[in-house]
């Protein structure tokens, strides 16, 4: 989800400055409501339990294409099944163009030995690139964001009308390495609710995480768990909306940097420099797990990989300081 996220504002940045291009984004039909209100945007969905699955429905995706006489091809994603395509494209004689993730400098920055800590091109800045392999130059330095989404009634009746702060907190990740200790986050939002200016929102999904939310809703009135109550299209109109997000490296932080929404990040196995840190963010807002204490972090791109002795980095990252961050960027 966060990949996806990563490229809905260099498409915007994109039109903006060529705005005689036509783009088709095909993605999963999920991902949608990402590029909504992006003008000159087209989605197609793929359609991966059927009609797209498997070789020959790869196939039968490049023919489905085809008919939308498309000039050139952008491959920001880059593994097997959207080189398929694009190959396809390449040999009918379009221009092709990929993105290139650099592999091998974050196997260096998160290797165990020899590593070399330096902080690599971002991802939105790789898109970028690609694009200009097609002969489309522009830059990143002026975004511009969607409004912010008025609130439906459906979702005023969860929210309530907009009177306080308003913080996001996401509280998880899809692997362990990059999710904050939870009896810690649970003094991180007891204490931003000791504040009644604040209405804290949860995010997440899936029952266990729906259970765990609800843990630390604590009985707190201006805590509000959003998850399993909203289509996805509905959360990003809340999202929008928010004042600032507190979340892991994971999609939600994309999802409010895309819409323009201030984020702060908490890192643990995983860190910024490996190019995922949300769009248009200072790098003082993401904070990062002691290297003093854990030298060998980053030890992962995506948290997927577990290192004897590291179980509890995350647990340098003092409450405190995720608090302090919040309130400062609440109060300017």
């Amino acid at each position: 989800m966060g990949d996806v996220a990563m490229t809905v504002p260099v498409l915007r940045a994109l039109i903006q400055q060529h705005p005689e291009l036509k783009l088709t984004v095909v993605s999963r039909p999920f991902f949608k409501p990402f590029f909504d209100g992006i003008p000159n945007v087209n989605f197609f969905a793929v359609d991966l339990q059927k009609r797209h699955k498997g070789f020959f429905g790869l196939l039968r995706l490049f023919l489905d294409l085809k008919k939308l006489d498309i000039d050139a091809v952008a491959d920001l994603h880059n593994v097997l099944r959207s080189k398929v395509v694009r190959s396809l494209f390449a040999l009918s004689g379009k221009k092709v163009a990929f993105t290139d993730k650099g592999r091998a400098e974050k196997k260096a920055l998160t290797s165990l030995t020899n590593k070399v800590f330096k902080p690599l091109k971002p991802m939105v800045e790789r898109h970028v690139e690609t694009f200009k392999k097609l002969g489309f130059s522009f830059d990143l330095n002026h975004p511009n964001f969607p409004p912010k989404a008025v609130l439906s009634d459906e979702i005023l009746k969860i929210t309530e009308n907009k009177n306080q702060n308003w913080v996001g907190i996401a509280p998880f990740a899809q692997y362990e390495g990059k999710v904050y200790p939870l009896d810690l986050m649970q003094k991180v939002i007891d204490e931003l609710a000791k504040n009644n200016s604040n209405k804290i929102f949860l995010f997440g999904g899936g029952n266990e995480e729906i259970k765990q939310l609800n843990q630390l809703q604590n009985n707190h009135s201006n805590v509000i768990v959003l998850a399993g109550k909203l289509k996805l299209k509905q959360e990003l109109d809340v999202i929008s909306s928010l004042d600032v997000m507190l979340s892991m490296d994971s999609g939600n932080a994309h999802l409010a940097a895309m819409l323009g929404v201030k984020v702060i990040t908490l890192w643990g196995d995983t860190h910024p420099f490996a190019g995922f840190s949300p769009f248009n963010q200072p790098l003082e807002n993401c904070i990062t797990a002691d290297r003093e204490k854990y030298p060998l972090l980053p030890t992962s791109i995506y948290g997927n990989k577990k290192v004897e002795g590291y179980e509890e980095a995350m647990r340098t990252i003092l409450v405190e300081s995720i608090v302090k961050k919040i309130n400062f960027i609440l109060n300017h």
